[in-house]
């Protein structure tokens, strides 16, 4: 899992919030400033299982966080306000959104409500092992072998697969990062799930990292040679816009905070 923080204006005590999205449910956790625990909900989340295909839709997610949010803040008697940052952990699971951030349908179905390859999907195997047989370099990184349950397979399967989709196709993002970028308008990756799922190259990033003496975000851990030699060559243009044009560490603030969107579905409310 990975999580992402971002940042509002605080007016009286400070509050944090923690949103982890599980398999079947959102949880979300109100601590003080010391840590201790004021308050806690969860929201039940919607899948769809057809043999090896599991499936999931982030408007159902996006409600089910909202909700359990709204529940917990009235459990702990937190006012919007009070919240100074947020913070989401998610399962590795993968998300579809067209250029208006709506979602694109990797389901055979056809429902364009399932936009989400979950986690322990095993959809992709042919797609894994096809990779794997490359020997790419980036291998030696993730273990020697892909698992179907990364993203490469099911990326591979998607274009193999479902064309129109894939044409379709504005952002292709973990979850956990799209959970961050529904929130804040935001769409930086996260250092641990492009390094844990993705097969960006930790290490690059660091490098670059340390010779600029910054914490510049800049996505330079991508190997494009992979990336081509799989069959998705594609997906490194627009400086790997589709997945990742610039990736920060965990609890690296995102964006200006919470959009207004983003703060209204929470009854957060924002200052200027």
């Amino acid at each position: 899992m990975s999580t992402t923080v971002a940042h509002a204006a605080s007016t009286r005590r400070a509050v944090f919030l923690g949103v982890d999205v599980g398999t079947g449910s959102a949880r979300a956790g109100l601590f003080d400033e010391n840590g201790k625990l004021l308050g806690s909900a969860s929201s039940p989340i919607q899948i769809w299982k057809e043999g090896d295909c599991i499936e999931q839709s982030s408007t159902d997610i996006w409600h089910s966080v909202c909700a359990a949010v709204k529940s917990a803040c009235s459990i702990a008697n937190v006012a919007g306000e009070e919240v100074t940052g947020m913070g989401f952990a998610a399962t590795c699971s993968l998300v579809a959104v067209d250029a208006e951030g709506a979602p694109v349908t990797v389901s055979w179905s056809g429902d364009s409500r399932r936009n989400i390859i979950v986690w322990m999907d095993h959809r992709a195997v042919k797609q894994a092992e096809k990779i794997n047989s490359s020997n790419s370099p980036v291998l030696q990184y993730c273990g020697g072998a892909l698992s179907p349950e990364m993203e490469p397979p099911k990326l591979l399967w998607v274009k193999e697969n479902l064309q129109e989709s894939w044409s379709m196709v504005f952002r292709w993002m973990d979850l956990s990062d799209w959970l961050s970028y529904r929130a804040t308008g935001d769409d930086t990756r996260s250092l641990c799930t492009t390094v844990c799922k993705w097969t960006y190259l930790g290490h690059a990033h660091m490098q670059q990292m340390n010779e600029k003496d910054s914490r510049d975000m800049e996505a330079c851990g991508w190997d494009d040679d992979f990336w081509e030699e799989i069959g998705l060559g594609n997906l490194v243009d627009g400086h790997h816009a589709k997945i990742g044009r610039s990736v920060a560490f965990p609890g690296h603030p995102l964006g200006s905070g919470l959009t207004p969107t983003a703060a209204k579905a929470r009854n957060f409310v924002m200052k200027n």
